[in-house]
């Protein structure tokens, strides 16, 4: 069994938007507060994050996190990978490093946005971490086999996992024929749908269910959402009936 849960579905900018007076920004909806994307999934006995955005600190607070066996990078976008430090308090309680897995041109952006933790003089208490190259390719973390997905994000390759009958991919407006062969038989589907207006590098709310319609999974969440989507309980009302705009904290499991 694969269980999944929701730490942030919001975009880069999370819901609400700093100082932003519209009325989504302004619900009382707990499904309408949505912090930066980033997913838990429990496997095989082990904790995979997804992304560790700006808000991870928080994410891992309040769904009780207590030891993680690897963090996998979409992309390299500071609302994907800000919170990559606050790895320390696991590297301190469970007395190891943490594996991170990302494709070379995010870890080269790791070692710029985090040069402090692979400087030559290592600061007392800074991150311990593994740095594990993905290419396209499946591998295996612990037993669990990891199916990368490659998508663009606008004119940047970005990585979606699936982990068996389970996709995730955010961050994405297109993805290849050949690419789409590895999401074939699939039966929960999360991608991105930033709002229902087209956007240059998100899949809009169309785009998505258009991706929906050609995989035929058996659920399809939708994640990556701004406060121009709309209201949750208005939006969900207008989706097919095994179509869910997920919401910070769902858990679902396959």
């Amino acid at each position: 069994m694969v269980k999944l849960t929701f730490l942030g579905t919001g975009t880069s900018q999370g819901v609400p938007i700093i100082a932003c007076k519209c009325p989504v920004c302004l619900s009382d909806n707990k499904k309408d507060k949505r912090l930066r994307t980033s997913v838990l999934i429990h496997v095989d006995n082990q904790n995979i994050v997804i992304d560790s955005g700006p808000d991870f600190r928080y994410q891992m607070l309040r769904a009780g996190v207590e030891n993680i066996s690897a963090i996998l990078f979409t992309h390299e976008h500071k609302d994907h990978t800000a919170g990559l430090d606050d790895i320390r308090a696991f590297n301190w309680v469970n007395k190891t490093a943490v594996n991170i897995y990302a494709e070379k041109r995010v870890q080269d952006s790791l070692k710029k946005e985090f040069a402090y933790v692979f400087a030559e003089f290592k600061y007392p208490g800074i991150p311990q971490m593994n740095l594990i190259e993905v290419t396209n390719h499946a591998f295996r973390i612990n037993g669990t086999t990891i199916q990368p997905i490659r998508a663009m994000h606008l004119k940047l390759p970005v990585y979606g996992y699936r982990i068996g009958d389970l996709a995730y991919i955010t961050d994405a407006n297109y993805i290849s024929p050949g690419e789409m062969e590895k999401l074939k038989g699939i039966k929960i589907l999360v991608v991105n749908a930033l709002r229902k207006e087209k956007h240059i590098s998100h899949y809009n709310l169309s785009e998505a269910l258009d991706l929906v319609n050609e995989l035929k999974p058996e659920k399809a969440y939708f994640t990556h959402i701004s406060h121009q989507m709309g209201f949750y309980d208005d939006v969900q009302a207008e989706l097919p009936e095994n179509v869910y705009l997920a919401y910070d904290e769902l858990t679902i499991e396959v």
